[in-house]
């Protein structure tokens, strides 16, 4: 394949594009930037600063990729953004690289970041995931795997998300989500588990169905018990977790623990 370039895009002559990307009208891409086979960026998109992107993603009009970060710290320290492949950047999406030298904000592959969306500094976002319009999240948080973020909401600097949570959208978001929980609200809470994405997950199939059981049975362990949640965790402990469960139980340990804002409470 071809790469097809408009004649009124500026390309740095050092940036490194693979076979068979098309660069749209009156797009900028910047000297350190590598762009993988297949990909096609859109017009007036703005790519610069140290950007490494991997194959067939897709960037609509007007998004900036690895300008510098909102970050009154940030001195000009050398550092990047990383993008895998197949991700669909809407229009005006925003991703800023990181702040310290040497480091990254990270986006995985197969992700959907709709129009308007935000990535601050120093993010770290795994694969399939889903980001509504309007999505502000600040410096330092981290999504996991699956996990689907509704619109026009803010998600504070530092928080974690695991993987398959579903949060409704204009909800606030201080503190960390548990995998595979539903969360809503203003403040937000945790509503419950995320039935429809743990089904489309295949979980219920997983070992004749006992993974789902054991991580409902722990769930209402951690959230409908009326045990506060370390003394809740040390009990789920003192039997062998299978591996969703095992996965929400080590999310929360980490949670509570040093340098971490803490689980999202449970609503009552």
């Amino acid at each position: 394949m071809a790469t097809s370039v408009h004649p009124t895009a500026v390309i740095d002559p050092a940036a490194r594009l693979g076979e068979g990307v098309t660069v749209g009208p009156y797009a900028v891409i910047g000297p350190d930037v590598e762009i993988g086979d297949g990909s096609r960026i859109g017009p007036h998109a703005v790519i610069d600063g140290r950007v490494r992107m991997g194959r067939r993603n897709r960037i609509f009009p007007g998004a900036c990729i690895g300008l510098e970060p909102q970050d009154l710290k940030y001195d000009g320290a050398a550092t990047e953004v990383v993008i895998g492949d197949d991700n669909t950047i809407r229009e005006c999406v925003t991703i800023n690289r990181a702040t310290g030298e040497g480091e990254q904000t990270c986006l995985g592959s197969g992700n959907l970041l709709m129009a308007y969306s935000h990535l601050g500094h120093n993010c770290h976002l795994g694969d399939r995931i889903v980001i509504a319009n309007g999505v502000a999240v600040a410096g330092h948080v981290v999504i996991g795997d699956r996990a689907v973020i509704g619109g026009v909401l803010g998600i504070h600097q530092f928080v974690h998300i695991g993987g398959l949570a579903m949060v409704g959208g204009m909800s606030r978001i201080d503190r960390d989500v548990p995998p595979f929980s539903l969360v809503e609200g203003h403040p937000g809470r945790v509503r419950g588990l995320n039935r429809i994405g743990l089904r489309r997950s295949g979980l219920a199939e997983r070992q004749g169905g006992e993974d789902l059981r054991d991580l409902q049975e722990t769930w209402a362990l951690l959230y409908r018990s009326d045990r506060v949640l370390a003394d809740a965790l040390r009990e789920a402990r003192q039997r062998t977790l299978l591996p969703a469960a095992d996965e929400l139980c080590s999310f929360l340990e980490a949670s509570i623990g040093p340098g971490r804002r803490g689980p999202l409470p449970a609503a009552r």
